[in-house]
């Protein structure tokens, strides 16, 4: 397949076709990189779960392979579903906050946290980190079944960019702050010699 500068990469295409979960089923940690080892050759066309057999199809489609069925050892294709916070027992850790990959997930120190359920992936990383197990899956609003997967993935991936460039922001930002304390630090000790 020949791709002309101006078109998207196979990875950019195969990428295009995944959920955007960033689940990590698949055995790589997002879906770019699970997209970058199928267009590489390294990685089988079936180890994501959430995309199921019509995902599967997509891609063998696009890679002009033949459609195999999810490979078992990654898990097995559910219904779409959100997370869901059991009001009364959250603590307010911010755990589950941390680990949503599209920011889903509202909520402050020592306060209730509440999941925005039209954002939800359905990825399932926040329950593990949560510490009262206040986190639980349910069958995705009504509404949901009527925005295609296309579009639910296209939202994960804008949501899920938007969270790395913040997340690339606060780490800049950390660094200049720290980079200025170590100077003012530097220019009080050169004051007290």
């Amino acid at each position: 397949m020949s791709v002309s500068p101006e078109s998207p990469s196979l990875t950019d295409q195969i990428n295009a076709l995944l959920p955007q979960t960033q689940c990590g089923q698949c055995g790589y940690c997002g879906c770019r990189p699970y997209a970058e080892a199928i267009a590489s050759g390294s990685a089988d066309i079936n180890q994501c779960p959430p995309s199921g057999d019509e995902g599967i199809r997509d891609i063998a489609g696009l890679l002009g392979v033949a459609a195999k069925p999810l490979n078992p050892k990654f898990g097995v294709h559910k219904p779409p579903s959100v997370a869901f916070i059991v009001e009364e027992d959250c603590i307010g850790c911010t755990k589950c906050i941390a680990a949503c990959p599209v920011d889903a997930i509202l909520g402050a120190p020592k306060f209730m946290h509440t999941v925005i359920a039209s954002e939800c992936t359905g990825c399932e990383l926040c329950i593990a980190p949560c510490p009262v197990d206040c986190v639980i899956m349910q069958p995705s609003p009504p509404n949901h079944a009527e925005v295609s997967r296309k579009q639910r993935s296209a939202q994960a991936k804008r949501r899920y960019d938007a969270r790395c460039l913040r997340k690339e922001k606060e780490e800049a930002d950390k660094a200049e702050r720290a980079k200025k304390k170590k100077l003012a630090l530097l220019k009080m000790q050169a004051a007290k010699k």
